[in-house]
């Protein structure tokens, strides 16, 4: 069972690249239970500290997490399709009124559900940047976290100029059936392109808090800022995807 590194290798790291190989091997599958730390300590003839320190590793590197008292397990990779280009596509119309984060996942027989906040905050530099507002500017946001089979998947906040969209309903709580787009476009504001920006990095505390991240869990930041034919922002969408839980599909046609 025991990996093979070099005889100068600390006792912790020699721990986790047991169990790393196990893992990516297959041999360990998701929802497996690792030994017991007492079991371990016992096999690599280590104090109980050094196993902890070696599965915080495989912790952090997303591999396994720990489910106090119950022990160790290897991490679940159940991935969200997200396709940025769906938005862009007419709004798909069910009798349950789904939306198509909704359409989509119940089409894959799991159960999907969101939780939505309105806010009025004060736009920070990238989102000023995006809808061509002063820093500290009032904005309304419309935030949501979504859920799979009630577990938090991703993040989706909505940032709108306050002045185009005070008393509409993209300023109450409740779900919107038409969606916040038709919302705009009937206020005379529809959008006629949109840009796109992905970026890679780590979460804030407040997103480790929303999607109760595990530690050394990357997130894909995608930009969604939607124009009018004039050329004006009318809306900024953050999106916050888990690096664990999601794959990001680009569909292109080939112009000809």
């Amino acid at each position: 069972m025991e990996a093979h590194p070099h005889p100068s290798t600390p006792a912790y790291q020699r721990i986790a690249a047991t169990f790393r190989a196990l893992i990516t091997s297959g041999e360990l599958r998701a929802g497996d239970q690792l030994p017991t730390e007492h079991t371990i300590a016992e096999q690599f003839g280590v104090a109980r500290q050094t196993v902890r320190t070696g599965l915080s590793l495989l912790v952090t590197e997303g591999l396994i997490v720990a489910r106090r008292p119950h022990g160790h397990f290897v991490r679940r990779r159940e991935h969200m399709i997200y396709r940025p280009q769906e938005r862009s596509r007419p709004r798909p119309v069910t009798p349950e009124m789904m939306d198509r984060f909704s359409q989509q996942i119940a089409a894959e027989g799991r159960v999907p559900s969101q939780r939505i906040e309105v806010a009025l905050v004060q736009a920070g530099a990238d989102l000023a940047d995006r809808l061509r507002v002063e820093p500290g500017v009032t904005v309304v946001a419309r935030r949501r976290v979504r859920f799979i089979n009630g577990e938090p998947i991703n993040i989706n906040d909505s940032h709108f100029p306050l002045e185009l969209v005070k008393e509409s309903a993209i300023m109450s709580p409740a779900y919107i059936p038409r969606g916040t787009d038709q919302v705009l476009a009937d206020l005379g504001h529809r959008q006629d392109r949109a840009i796109d920006e992905i970026l890679i990095r780590m979460p804030t505390p407040e997103e480790i808090h929303r999607l109760s991240l595990g530690p050394g869990t990357p997130v894909a930041v995608h930009y969604d800022t939607g124009y009018t034919a004039g050329g004006r922002p009318v809306r900024c969408t953050v999106n916050i995807l888990p690096g664990d839980r999601h794959k990001i599909v680009f569909e292109r046609s080939w112009l000809s």
